[in-house]
């Protein structure tokens, strides 16, 4: 659209006046980036081969299938990537460490950011000593320093899936509680809330009917970032040896694998680093993309 297409108002308004039809005005589309749409094929590539890396042509993640430490090399697929210090496929461990990694991200994501809501909601909404003593719990949870208490766990317990996925909810509960309580005392001082008070609605029927709907949306959209921030979580404790024990696979895991070969086999740090770089950004990207679609907030 030009400059000469657009009216003036005082010339819109005579148009209008003399019985001309009202201006179509084009909707402005937003612009589609392209790196948003490789990082949800990042993900949909990754997440379809962790599902599927049982039934893909690739050799155990325990066996090895050629010499230690070889470069990647076009021929073979489970050699595409090159092998680790026992000859084992990199390209069948990071498929395989896939599962971990997502399995621990979505998880303890989706659990902390239920037990979040659920405590940071009623806190917003009833406030007084409710809010007071959320607020408490999440400020108590939040001092403390998060990887000591990963590594607490990891020390007192006995390392594996579920240990991570418990301490990994523990760092993402607080932070649930205060976007939830944020969002709905946002929410619960807007109109359509006070109309439904008025009309002899109950506090159950206000939160489930008219603040959720408009809270979950928001709170969804940073579900793919928190799941970046576990990603790498995970994979810090994997690294220092507190993650996933040997010899189930896990990116962290590959690079501590690696670092005493960086030299001669860098191949062995950098494939697996990159593989964590690649989910943690296409996730960041995602999460960016789905706040701006769907975080009411920003559309005032």
């Amino acid at each position: 659209m030009t400059q000469s297409d657009v009216k003036s108002a005082p010339e819109a308004a005579a148009s209008w006046g003399d019985g001309a039809r009202e201006p179509v005005v084009p909707r402005v589309s937003e612009p589609r980036s392209v790196v948003v749409y490789l990082s949800y094929g990042w993900l949909f590539a990754v997440v379809a081969v962790a599902l599927l890396a049982g039934m893909l042509p690739l050799a155990s993640y325990a066996v090895p299938v050629g010499p230690p430490r070889q470069a990647p090399q076009l021929g073979s697929l489970d050699l595409l990537l090159g092998t680790d210090s026992q000859g084992r496929s990199i390209l069948s461990r990071c498929a395989y460490g896939a599962q971990v990694s997502l399995v621990v991200g979505a998880a303890a994501g989706l659990v902390g950011a239920g037990i979040g809501t659920a405590l940071g909601m009623p806190a917003g909404y009833f406030g007084k000593r409710a809010d007071s003593l959320v607020r408490l719990v999440a400020d108590a949870m939040l001092a403390f320093p998060p990887l000591i208490l990963l590594l607490a766990l990891s020390s007192i317990l006995t390392p594996s899936v579920r240990t991570l996925l418990v301490g990994l909810t523990l760092l993402i509960v607080p932070s649930y509680i205060r976007l939830g309580r944020a969002n709905t005392l946002a929410w619960a001082a807007r109109d359509f809330v006070l109309a439904a008070r008025n009309m002899g609605a109950g506090h159950r029927r206000v939160l489930t009917r008219e603040i959720m709907p408009n809270v979950l949306p928001t709170l969804g959209a940073y579900l793919p970032v928190v799941m970046a921030a576990l990603i790498v979580a995970e994979g810090s404790l994997s690294f220092l040896g507190l993650g996933i024990p040997p010899p189930r696979p896990s990116w962290g895991g590959m690079i501590a694998e690696g670092k005493d070969s960086i030299a001669e086999s860098p191949h062995m740090v950098f494939v697996p680093s990159l593989v964590i770089f690649l989910t943690v950004f296409a996730l960041n990207q995602a999460g960016d993309h789905l706040r701006h679609r769907f975080d009411r907030t920003l559309r005032g």
